[in-house]
């Protein structure tokens, strides 16, 4: 096992770490911005060191100030959590240089998943099913649209190395198509670095269902169920629960069985998410992320294994946690992105928290490393923290939701409490009808509002 690990990240995700560290018996290390000072995790953390300015170029991103921090505390690992660091392959590569493990998959891996033409490729070979779209990245406008007429409009076109909804432009025409090539591939350029696009079916309204795996990195994977992560504004997840409302035992065994069969021919290492879109029945792989999730706390309430304690044992050379067979799907969770934003506008809201009180009870999870009297900085996402519960079903889950979001109290800047609270009584959202699609209507006043 490790003997002391550096957290290269900030905020909740830096905390998780911290937590699972210390039921490890680990020593752990936070680095920090000059803005993150007061941060929970650099308090509770056996050592500290700042790496730099408030932007993130020059402090979380700054492998330099990273591995310098390594050296001078003795950090034998390196935990890049989610965000920054942690989908980068030159990275992994780096620590390896230095003699330090890198906490997370291979770097060929997220090498390969980070491109997303690669992944389609990869993913079709591997037996998963795929959405109907171009081979690899297209070029001439009239290549574009001769693949679009073949798989018909509309179509979607993304960026090759993109995520999260950046360089992706939907186009019902060919009209619309050629406007959409050129927009997506100069958001591409300036976001990536590589205005590479390609393009996919547009499907009209389908689920965003994801599985969660864990290999060993020698040829053992299992599946821990799905993740319905449907609700979401600009491609960027809002609400996550698992398991899905729609999903039968029988789709989550087969597209599970899938998934983890691939992982075993990947010999892929640690956790990672294969997300798909869900339609008619049928599954379409959009994309793998090679790192934690955000929404990682759903799976661990349903399945009750702790997938960043799991990352770190499997990491310093351990087994998998469990059989395929050992896995039990228990209840029903639901996880609520609580962020320091206009509920209306969803413009950041930075500053200072006066008044805090974290709801509480059987079932009620809170991940957030804010506290009263701390200042959320204008230089990072506006995560407050995220509100996660269980319970035995989802009409009792559902229950505890309204319950623990009307309990909790952050005061003196603006969130999107209101709005969880209004999701939370929906008749859409209580029956389980609703698409990527819905939350983007119901914010537009196009879907029903009870």
């Amino acid at each position: 096992m490790f003997e002391k690990i550096l957290i290269a990240n900030r905020g909740e995700i830096a905390l998780r770490i911290l937590r699972a560290c210390k039921e490890l018996g680990i020593a752990t290390v936070a680095v920090h911005s000059t803005a993150d000072a007061d941060a929970m995790h650099v308090r509770l953390a056996d050592e500290s060191v700042c790496i730099g300015p408030p932007a993130s170029k020059d402090s979380y991103l700054n492998v330099p100030s990273l591995l310098a921090a390594c050296e001078i505390t003795g950090a034998d690992a390196v935990h890049p959590g989610y965000g920054f660091l942690s989908e980068n392959a030159r990275f992994a590569e780096i620590l390896a240089d230095h003699n330090l493990k890198f906490i997370g998959p291979k770097a060929e891996h997220i090498r390969l998943m980070g491109d997303k033409i690669e992944a389609k490729k990869t993913a079709k070979r591997l037996g998963i099913p795929v959405v109907p779209g171009s081979d690899g990245g297209v070029g001439p406008e009239d290549d574009a649209i001769a693949i679009a007429r073949e798989i018909g409009f509309p179509v979607l076109v993304k960026a090759a190395a993109g995520g999260g909804g950046r360089g992706m432009k939907v186009a019902q025409t060919e009209a619309d198509l050629l406007m959409a090539l050129s927009t997506a591939a100069t958001e591409a350029k300036a976001a990536f670095g590589d205005a590479s696009v390609y393009l996919e079916k547009y499907l009209q309204k389908p689920r965003h269902i994801e599985i969660q795996v864990l290999g060993d990195g020698r040829g053992g994977a299992l599946h821990l169920g799905e993740r319905d992560c449907s609700l979401q504004r600009r491609h960027q997840k809002v609400w996550e629960e698992g398991p899905s409302p729609i999903l039968s035992p029988e789709a989550r065994a087969r597209i599970g069985g899938i998934c983890a069969k691939a992982m075993q021919d990947m010999q892929y290492l640690g956790v990672g998410t294969i997300e798909f879109l869900y339609e008619d029945g049928e599954f379409y792989f959009i994309e793998m992320n090679t790192r934690i999730q955000v929404e990682h706390p759903v799976t661990e309430m349903i399945t009750d294994i702790d997938l960043v304690l799991e990352q770190i044992r499997i990491a310093a050379g351990g087994d998998l946690p469990c059989t395929q067979d050992e896995v039990n799907i228990i209840g029903h969770s639901i996880e609520c992105r609580i962020n320091a934003e206009n509920p209306e506008t969803f413009r950041p809201s930075p500053g200072t928290i006066t008044q805090y009180h974290a709801p509480g009870g059987l079932g009620v999870r809170i991940d957030s490393a804010v506290y009263q009297g701390y200042k959320i900085p204008p230089y990072y996402d506006s995560l407050v923290g995220k509100l996660i519960v269980h319970g035995k079903n989802r009409p009792e889950c559902l229950m505890r939701l309204r319950r623990a979001l009307d309990e909790i109290v952050v005061d003196g800047v603006e969130t999107t409490l209101p709005l969880f609270r209004a999701l939370a009584r929906e008749s859409d959202i209580i029956e389980g009808d609703y698409h990527i699609h819905w939350l983007e209507q119901y914010l537009a006043g196009k879907a029903p509002k009870t």
